[in-house]
């Protein structure tokens, strides 16, 4: 049943009948955005279209002077006389799979996502399709996560002995889904709490617009530094190595990432300690995932996509490889050993 309703034009997916573009690269007339991390958002189409939980932080990366539509989930609309629906996608807050129908024909961009709850964004939820284009970040066996109860319970851990040694901790992940969601499950606070400030204006963006988050302070030029001490500190990768960071000595550093699973990719960063806590699905979610769309054909975007493609192939999925641009997210690349090195 497979046509050309989406195609891969080099610099994004492309709806050529709606004449819209998803998560384009360059600059187009109508974008539709799977979700606001920078490889999938960005600057300079004329009209975006995005699901309404992405609007503030849209509007934060991209400028309040953005011509921006939002829908809510499992609401459709019309462009052309194709239909477009935003369905969760488990991935950060506001990530959608976009679902695109005509004449009874359906395709689905998944963007990123991933299939456990992580108890702040909403969770992903299987969309059926004839045609399912994927991500493969973690699309190798050797990625399988833990439960992340099981890891939060590692953090508390290693905060408690840190604070029992006199050192602050520094706990480093992505400013946008991976802070908001390390904060929310780590509640209740057994010490003091700061941030750093990217992770400080993304979370002010979200709660302005109606979002629950804990009351983490920014730690500025006056913030008593004497208050500082056996902390957990929240930062961004980007903080890695700064004069910023020096500021908390002595301090103890810890990096959530899917890479932690891999110990090369603890021992090339600086951090004390690793803790596998990733916003994408692991191997078991992403076939979990793909088998529950009953897609016909699949196409993998980013990530071990010549591995996992050959992988759905043998099994009797029929799959293809495509290069793109995604995976590039601009806080957290340094770190895989892939193919094509995407966080």
């Amino acid at each position: 049943m497979e046509s050309n309703l989406l195609v891969f034009t080099g610099y994004s997916i492309y709806c050529p009948r709606a004449d819209v573009h998803i998560d384009p690269w360059k600059p187009v007339n109508r974008a539709v955005i799977t979700h606001a991390h920078s490889d999938h958002a960005r600057f300079g189409s004329r009209h975006y279209i995005s699901h309404r939980d992405s609007e503030a932080i849209l509007r934060l990366r991209l400028g309040d002077g953005l011509s921006l539509e939002t829908f809510d989930y499992n609401r459709s609309f019309h462009v052309n006389d194709v239909k477009f629906s935003f369905h969760p996608a488990g991935h950060i807050i506001g990530s959608a799979q976009v679902r695109v129908e005509y004449q009874g024909e359906v395709w689905v961009a998944s963007g990123d996502y991933k299939v456990e709850d992580d108890g702040f964004c909403t969770p992903f939820e299987p969309v059926k399709c004839h045609v399912f284009i994927t991500e493969s970040t973690f699309g190798l066996p050797v990625y399988k996560w833990r439960p992340q109860a099981e890891i939060f319970d590692d953090i508390r851990s290693w905060w408690k002995s840190n604070a029992a040694e006199g050192k602050n901790s520094v706990l480093m992940g992505y400013s946008l889904g991976k802070m908001q969601r390390i904060m929310t499950n780590l509640l209740p606070y057994e010490t003091p709490v700061f941030c750093h400030g990217a992770v400080f204006n993304v979370n002010e963006k979200l709660k302005a617009a109606g979002f629950s988050l804990p009351e983490v302070p920014l730690i500025t030029r006056d913030t008593d530094r004497s208050s500082i001490k056996s902390t957990m500190i929240f930062a961004p990768p980007s903080a890695d190595n700064s004069p910023w960071l020096k500021k908390f000595e002595p301090y103890s550093l810890g990096y959530c990432s899917g890479w932690m699973a891999l110990r090369g990719a603890k021992n090339r960063s600086a951090a004390d300690r690793g803790f596998v806590l990733s916003d994408h699905a692991d191997w078991t979610g992403l076939n979990a995932a793909i088998r529950e769309t009953g897609a016909e054909k699949v196409y993998v975007t980013h990530g071990y996509t010549s591995v996992f493609s050959k992988w759905l192939n043998g099994i009797g999925i029929s799959a293809a490889e495509v290069s793109t641009m995604y995976g590039r997210e601009e806080e957290e690349t340094g770190q895989p050993p892939s193919e094509n090195q995407a966080i």
